[in-house]
């Protein structure tokens, strides 16, 4: 039984769905609970023939590392022991990664051929249609553009066919696919759901595969409209899900490339040009050691890299600027206002800071948000030293929650509450939104101020306001709360490789692990240190140090300083 927060709660998370998420809820409903079954066809479509060989996709990491022996989010399973292909005792996304075949385009997935034409047999053979985790939109998705590229690039492997179960059983994917698309997640679900009906389209011949295909580039072209931002973001904030988004889109180049005019060349020129903008966003985004900054959902080792995604750009044609290579480096003094995103980036001599002033995601999408407002991240001499949490896993479980409340990131908590009420796996409520955003800069000095409203619905409606000054040699982080609080506490979590030493009262020396030194100084507030976590990868939890600094009359100033 909902108590009355219980049902506010509830209020303020649906209040910001779109009409057709609850119209394509409700019809989930109603086939659920009337078992309505789906009528395949048991013939395939002929396939379509292509008149050039798929560009070389990105290669993923291998996960099969044996014979029905899988490694994905750091944990390894042998099929045989985890009960077939949805074992309830395994966290789903790791059953959704083994229902997603994405070693068939792994490294030297040619060396693993004949595990790969089995593991497919099995699957058609122990995945019966419309049952279990493998049929649920997501997999099917990524699984029908996988097993496409595969097929594609073994096809000019001398005696290699395509056997005629796995034509028809992409066929039926496709089929349930086209009845089950993702409109109540709307975002990188449908987008994916609709790569995979241009995939399927292009990849098979006839009346039903161009009824696919229309219907992928319809969804295609309002999705792109909607997702990626006018500065080339995507409109989640989550830079791991940008650099998943860039390689679909990337990817439908490709196949447009691999069936030329099938799909009008003038739409895949606007897809490079968008290709584009979002390389150039992702380098922005990235630290100089070239991995993606951790904000909302976010994780290395799951999204391609900068540096793949790149390469892929060129093979594909994609005029990358040489501003790509330098935007991730460390330049004399720079700034990059990602406007519509809301990220800034300050790059000087030796250090690089990526601020977060940006809403949480969009009002009707908040799944991939955490509490983040107002955070950041800093690179001194190319190493990372200020962080985020970090992301370990989904679900619903405590350790889901408590990376995604603000205290697991470098901003300020206020009463022990989170600026954006995260609650469940992929739920917001009420949530932050960053206003009186101020930029002042010089050729030595630039200053970035921002207040949110996140804590305003606490009793003393206090509002944080953050103003971050860099110089050459230091960069300046002031805390003021507005209104009244009983506690407030700016977290600044340091990279488990930084070492931390007191020096005097409020002063701690970090110690970098090429030798360099940097100075954390506490100038406003009270300070200390306290265990923290740090998830740079899904199943990867780290014990790290977080400084502390209890904010002391409305403010507190810390200065962190370099050579």
């Amino acid at each position: 039984m909902l108590d009355f927060a219980g049902v506010m709660r509830y209020w303020h998370t649906l209040r910001h769905l779109k009409p057709i998420q609850f119209y394509a809820r409700i019809q989930i409903y109603l086939f659920n609970f009337f078992k309505f079954t789906n009528n395949y066809s048991l013939s395939s479509p002929e396939l379509r023939p292509y008149d050039l060989s798929l560009n070389s996709p990105i290669e993923d990491e291998v996960s099969l590392i044996g014979e029905n022996h899988f490694r994905f989010l750091n944990l390894e399973q042998k099929l045989p022991e985890i009960g077939g292909w949805n074992d309830s005792k395994l966290e789903k996304l790791w059953i959704y990664n083994l229902h997603y075949f994405r070693d068939l385009t792994a490294q030297d997935s040619i060396k693993r051929i004949s595990w790969h034409m089995d593991l497919v047999a099995n699957w058609i053979d122990q995945n019966p249609p419309g049952f279990g985790n493998g049929w649920e939109p997501y997999p099917i998705s990524l699984r029908i553009v996988n097993w496409i590229k595969w097929s594609l690039n073994m096809q000019s492997s001398p005696g290699f066919q395509v056997p005629n179960r796995f034509s028809q059983s992409l066929a039926v994917q496709t089929q349930h696919l086209m009845k089950n698309l993702e409109w109540h997640l709307l975002g990188n679900h449908l987008f994916a759901n609709a790569k995979a009906l241009v995939f399927s389209g292009t990849y098979f011949q006839g009346k039903e595969a161009d009824g696919w295909l229309n219907k992928g580039l319809q969804i295609i072209a309002d999705q792109l409209k909607e997702q990626v931002l006018a500065d080339g973001g995507n409109f989640e904030r989550s830079p791991m899900y940008h650099a998943i988004f860039l390689e679909d889109l990337l990817d439908l180049i490709n196949v447009a490339q691999a069936y030329p005019n099938l799909i009008d060349l003038k739409l895949v020129d606007y897809w490079r040009s968008l290709a584009k903008k979002m390389l150039y966003w992702l380098a922005i985004m990235s630290h100089p050691d070239s991995q993606i900054s951790l904000f909302n959902d976010a994780a290395f080792r799951v999204a391609p890299t900068l540096q793949n995604l790149r390469e892929y750009a060129l093979r594909l044609q994609v005029d990358v600027d040489q501003v790509t290579d330098d935007a991730s480096q460390s330049k004399p003094f720079l700034m990059e206002h990602l406007r519509e995103s809301g990220y800034i980036r300050l790059t000087t001599d030796n250090a690089s800071a990526f601020l977060d002033v940006a809403p949480v995601g969009p009002d009707y999408l908040p799944g991939h948000a955490h509490a983040d407002t107002l955070s950041f991240e800093l690179s001194l001499f190319g190493r990372r030293v200020i962080v985020n949490g970090g992301t370990s896993r989904y679900g619903i479980s405590p350790e889901r929650l408590r990376e995604r409340q603000t205290a697991s990131h470098s901003t300020v908590e206020v009463d022990s509450q989170s600026s954006s009420e995260v609650w469940s796996g992929f739920r917001v409520a009420r949530r932050a939104y960053p206003f009186d955003l101020k930029i002042a800069h010089n050729d030595d000095q630039v200053t970035v101020s921002c207040s949110h409203d996140g804590y305003k619905r606490l009793a003393g409606k206090p509002i944080h306001r953050r103003t971050w000054v860099l110089n050459h040699h230091s960069i300046e982080v002031q805390d003021e709360i507005q209104g009244s609080y009983s506690q407030a506490k700016a977290r600044f979590i340091i990279h488990p490789e930084i070492e931390i030493f007191a020096k005097a009262q409020g002063v701690w020396q970090l110690a970098l692990p090429g030798g360099e030194l940097a100075s954390f100084v506490v100038e406003q507030g009270e300070a200390y240190l306290e265990n923290a976590f740090y998830a740079p990868e899904f199943g990867k939890v780290i014990n790290t140090n977080c400084m502390v600094v209890d904010i002391k009359e409305g403010f507190s100033n810390v200065q962190i300083g370099w050579n």
